[in-house]
């Protein structure tokens, strides 16, 4: 490599490419005139070492643990701000002023309702569905209510349709919750604050008053920041690549809300806790960490490591103190699985095994067991992270969407199969 290009030699013909340059982080090569000069795709599974677009919303140094929306650490946002400041934050660029916040908080509160006739839309669902298939399915059924906010190329649709999802997100994960088990919705209360909010919605009966307990309400709204964007991964990457097509905002979502709930992405709090669940006890974690170190043993322990950070999760040290919070709060010191849990992150930040390998404590491992906690069902977990999420999606899609060099998305393959044959009729195989 020399100055700004790096040179890449094929059956002996040299291509130069452009090496461009981010604010932080390492630079890129642009391989955009690849195919054009040589003929040749890159191969990347997983897209581990390809940069999908530029952005300027979020950026993650896994080796160094570090996390900063639009520059500023998650540490910070997540222990002197609340919830919907990220919000803003994230899809306008810079922190509010006092009176934007007020805006921003009441435009949001004034959003919160959902069309009526979307409770009847539920009563189509199995009695016993999962939360995020209902989810998944009541996001998508927003284009069919809201026809004004669903043409992209209007600046002033996009907002409104940034502002309804984010507003109406608590309201269906709140909703999907209550018909699975049965009880009636309850309706937002716009002199609550959001979370405070979606804890009434999801907690408070018809037959006796709900008080929201502050110390549940800051630690839930803590779990939103910390789950509000985590950069290009892969619901992110879905959300960007359905909207690469032109789809409206609302089938985006969607998109994004059914591949997060994938084991291996949104599911892994879930994964985490039933883990806690099957180990069962402090006695049986010798056998279980024996499991995990044998390499021909299937288990993995979930809830430690990650795909990005090779050093400990920024968000797992603000969720391990919410967690201590949440539990002090509650009164709850003998449950097993907390044993269990506190016991294997004490192995896991002691046992050179899990520090050569760099397994730390993850944010899945600390949030399924503060959710449990607060009375969430496992089921659930999944719904709070993208109801969390769903700021991080749609600032990447307005990113993307106000990005005159975006293309509609079209990954390249390394075709393996069958060459070139003749059609053989049906009587003749």
């Amino acid at each position: 490599m020399s100055g700004t290009t790096s040179q890449l030699s094929v059956d002996g013909k040299t291509v130069d490419m452009a090496i461009k340059t981010g604010s932080i982080g390492p630079s890129v090569i642009d391989i955009a005139k690849l195919y054009a000069q040589t003929g040749m795709f890159t191969y990347d599974p997983g897209f581990t070492s390809t940069a999908s677009c530029e952005s300027e919303i979020t950026y993650i140094d896994g080796d160094a643990g570090v996390l900063l929306h639009r520059g500023y650490p998650i540490e910070q946002l997540a222990e002197h701000g609340d919830f919907l400041e990220t919000c803003y934050l994230l899809l306008y660029g810079e922190l509010p002023t006092a009176s934007q916040k007020a805006d921003f908080d009441y435009r949001v509160t004034r959003h919160t309702m959902v069309h009526e006739q979307m409770a009847r839309f539920f009563q189509g669902f199995r009695r016993d569905a999962h939360p995020m298939a209902v989810l998944v399915g009541s996001i998508g059924a927003m284009s069919a209510f809201y026809h004004d906010s669903t043409d992209i190329s209007d600046p002033q649709q996009r907002m409104i349709a940034s502002m309804r999802l984010i507003a109406k997100m608590p309201t269906l994960a709140a909703m999907a919750y209550k018909y699975t088990i049965g009880q009636p919705f309850v309706y937002p209360l716009n002199s609550l604050d959001y979370t405070s909010n979606f804890l009434r919605m999801c907690f408070a009966v018809p037959a006796e008053e709900y008080k929201v307990n502050p110390v549940l309400s800051r630690a839930l709204d803590r779990i939103f920041i910390l789950h509000a964007d985590h950069e290009q991964n892969a619901s992110t990457s879905t959300v960007r690549l359905a909207g690469s097509s032109g789809a409206n905002p609302f089938a985006c979502i969607a998109a994004g809300t059914a591949c997060l709930w994938g084991p291996a992405h949104g599911g892994a709090n879930e994964a985490a806790l039933k883990m806690l669940m099957e180990i069962g006890s402090v006695e049986n974690i010798p056998k279980y960490i024996a499991k995990a170190k044998d390499k021909n043993d299937p288990f993995r322990l979930m809830g430690f490591g990650h795909r990005v950070y090779k050093n400990y999760d920024p968000r797992a040290k603000i969720m391990q103190k919410t967690t201590h919070e949440v539990l002090n709060e509650l009164g709850i010191k003998d449950d097993p699985l907390l044993d269990v849990a506190i016991e294997l992150e004490r192995i896991a930040l002691s046992d050179e095994y899990f520090i050569e390998k760099k397994l730390y404590p993850n944010i899945d491992f600390y949030s399924g067991i503060t959710l449990k906690a607060m009375g969430f069902p496992t089921t659930m977990f999944t719904a709070l992270f993208a109801l969390a999420r769903t700021v991080g999606w749609i600032a990447q899609w307005k990113e993307m969407i106000e990005d005159p060099s975006q293309r509609i998305g079209r990954p390249r393959q390394l075709y393996t199969g069958a060459p070139q044959r003749e059609y053989t009729p049906i009587g003749r195989r």
